[in-house]
């Protein structure tokens, strides 16, 4: 049978998800081979690049790896530079290797566009890659801190110019972030922050001129309470080494020129020979076939179609609409069936300016401020939920909220803020050595000891026998049972009666004024105690045992299950459970899984009504050993690196993304 080789270039959004469609469609098909070819070895998430230039997020918080989105899948990703392709021949030329192919998916992408304009390219910075956040993210650190010890007022002035050309999404997302990154460097390095000068220079009357009217007033005047120069109509028409210089002729001096004006389709499509438009995007049909090359599909940003009289937004949306259209036609050209037309159904934009405010209109629902934030938030981890996961989830959540510094995030420092390893080290170990102890206490019980009968009756109901019970035995032990709420209140009550007895005893014995006084102190006694008396009996315990929960859990579970199981077997389990859990918190060893068995022993002794509100700090304890509070000082510094690096390569954690860190395959 003759195999089929579907090429993708380019690990883009659109790369990536048709990808995806055609490696689950292709999966169980040994006649077909796809491959991806990118020149780094990660899918870079695009619309959060200026989070990294910004230095809210980690450099590592943009990037997802292509061995979390593919794993065990039957998709080859090669990393290489293509720096030809020979259609007649189907063939790609790399720096590495050569491609053959049978079907072509082109999703190079785009870059800046500097529209002829003089000096522009040459003077200032862009925002279309990740190497163009991190030469951002340096600058800029490196300018506050020229500008801490600059003492010339005027170099000190340009130092602290900041000016994004263009008020689309990228230039009012980077503006955001270098709004709330004045107030960072200013604390660092001890500067004014009415000494830093933000500029957005747009060209037309308004900023966002893809939202609606209401929301672009919201969001240009947040900028503007943000002490953010907004200047619109003004025209750039060149640039020089620190100067920026408008059509107004007006020269605004800046050592910080962020150019965010507008994209076009990189150079490498627009020197394929295929048929392109205008700004490199290759000429397709609505099938998004090459219109030259049946065989050759584009995607994302290079796509050349005209839809509805208009060239397709350069979004992220449109890249998975053009991959979901290309993926259907080439299983279409491998099987047959359906051919399909590019429809979008685009859902909306949102749009962050800095950590703390949003616009959106999302499925027709205009929000702005701490709504947007949110829904932004929730629609990027859908998107990282269908290409690689929990885990990648995960580490967005990481990223954005518990490890944010400086209350950069819409919700601030609530989950953020971290506690020192050696804090909680003792109250790890006491917890381990409670749980020993509690071990040990069972042995002396003579849990051990067979001999003298089943120590775990109490758990059963009445009448129920363990395997290994003798019948004499559990009657005993069912009569004890029943009669073990009469028999404490028996004891109480006598206790009382002897109390009162001895009283009267002591008062008959003594002279009468002796007897007056006593009686006088003994009142006032009594008034006390009942002035303060216990508010809240802490040794009760949490259930009541004969309450509707235990009595459910005692019938299901301990009758209907370790009924039949011999109680010296119980008993063994129980002990060995309670020193094992103990002596792993104690040593730090496996430290989540101890917690783990802790929070299930004391669910356990909690249904069957035998935990008392004063051991609650068990599971209080246990609940923060689980967070990776008790993780340090321990063995599992040495032992859960080595376990992960051997999970992270098992074929489950890279068929189902369930990673613990990255993969090591």
């Amino acid at each position: 049978m003759v195999t089929k080789k579907i090429l993708i270039l380019g690990g883009g959004y659109g790369g990536v998800w048709a990808g995806k469609i055609l490696e689950k469609h292709f999966r169980r098909r040994e006649n077909v081979e796809i491959t991806l070819i990118d020149k780094r070895p990660f899918h870079t998430l695009m619309t959060e690049l200026h989070e990294v230039a910004g230095w809210r997020t980690e450099p590592e918080s943009v990037q997802v790896l292509f061995k979390k989105i593919f794993g065990a899948k039957r998709i080859n990703v090669v990393l290489d530079t293509i720096e030809k392709v020979d259609f007649e021949a189907k063939k790609a030329i790399g720096k590495v290797q050569t491609y053959a192919f049978d079907y072509i998916i082109l999703g190079v992408g785009a870059e800046p566009e500097f529209f002829g304009i003089p000096g522009i390219a040459e003077n200032s910075f862009t925002l279309w890659s990740f190497e163009d956040a991190m030469k951002i993210r340096k600058h800029i650190e490196e300018k506050f801190y020229a500008a801490s010890l600059e003492t010339d007022p005027e170099k000190r002035k340009k130092l602290l110019s900041f000016v994004v050309a263009g008020a689309g999404f990228t230039g009012i997302e980077m503006i955001g972030e270098l709004l709330d990154y004045r107030d960072v460097m200013c604390r660092k390095y001890f500067l004014d922050p009415k000494e830093v000068r933000i500029l957005n220079i747009e060209a037309l009357p308004s900023i966002l001129p893809v939202l609606e009217e209401p929301l672009r007033a919201k969001a240009e005047k947040y900028l503007q309470k943000r002490r953010c120069e907004v200047m619109l109509n003004s025209a750039i028409v060149g640039a020089e080494p620190g100067k920026v210089l408008l059509k107004s002729g007006e020269i605004v001096e800046t050592e910080t020129f962020i150019w965010t004006c507008g994209v076009k389709g990189s150079s490498f499509a627009g020197q394929l020979g295929l048929p392109t438009g205008k700004r490199n995007r290759i000429d397709c049909d609505m099938e998004l076939k090459s219109t030259k090359y049946p065989f050759v599909y584009v995607v994302g940003d290079i796509a050349g179609l005209i839809f509805e009289g208009k060239p397709l937004a350069q979004i992220v949306e449109t890249a998975h609409f053009t991959a979901e259209t290309v993926a259907k036609n080439i299983i279409a050209d491998i099987e047959g069936g359906e051919r399909h037309h590019f429809e979008p159904k685009y859902h909306g934009f949102m749009i962050c300016i800095g950590s703390h405010y949003g616009v959106s209109n999302a499925g027709g629902m205009k929000t702005s401020g701490f709504i947007a934030l949110g829904i932004k938030h929730l629609i990027n981890m859908w998107y990282l939920l269908n290409i690689a996961g929990l885990n990648q989830v995960w580490e967005y959540l990481r990223h954005e909220f518990l490890d944010m510094k400086d209350r950069r995030s819409f919700i601030g420092d609530f989950v953020s803020y971290k506690v020192r390893p050696y804090w909680p080290l003792l109250l790890r170990m006491w917890l381990g050595l409670m749980w020993i102890f509690e071990g040990i206490n069972k042995i002396g019980e003579g849990w051990l000891a067979f001999e003298t009968g089943s120590k775990t009756s109490w758990m059963f109901s009445p009448g129920v026998v363990q395997a290994g019970v003798q019948v004499a035995e559990a009657t005993s032990g069912a009569s004890a049972w029943e009669s073990a709420g009469e028999a404490a209140a028996t004891s109480a009550a006598g206790a009382a009666a002897a109390a009162t007895s001895a009283a009267s005893a002591a008062v008959a014995a003594v002279p009468e004024a002796t007897s007056a006084a006593s009686a006088v102190a003994a009142g006032a006694t009594d008034a006390a105690t009942t002035t303060f008396k216990a508010v809240w009996d802490l040794t009760k315990p949490i259930l009541d045992p004969n309450s509707g929960l235990v009595t459910w859990f005692r019938q299901t579970f301990m009758d209907g299950i370790f009924a039949y199981l011999p109680f010296t077997v119980l008993q063994v389990m129980v002990v060995f459970m309670e020193m094992a859990i103990g002596l792993a918190l104690f040593g730090g060893c496996f430290t989540w899984l101890a917690a783990a068995g802790s929070l299930v022993m004391c669910a356990m002794f909690t249904l069957t009504g035998m935990f008392a509100w004063n051991q609650a700090w068990f599971v209080f304890a246990g609940i923060l050993m689980l967070g990776g509070l008790g993780r340090s000082f321990g063995i599992d510094y040495w032992l859960i690196p080595a376990i992960k690096r051997w999970w992270n390569g098992t074929r489950f954690a890279r068929k189902w993304h369930f990673y613990a860190g990255d993969p090591t395959k």
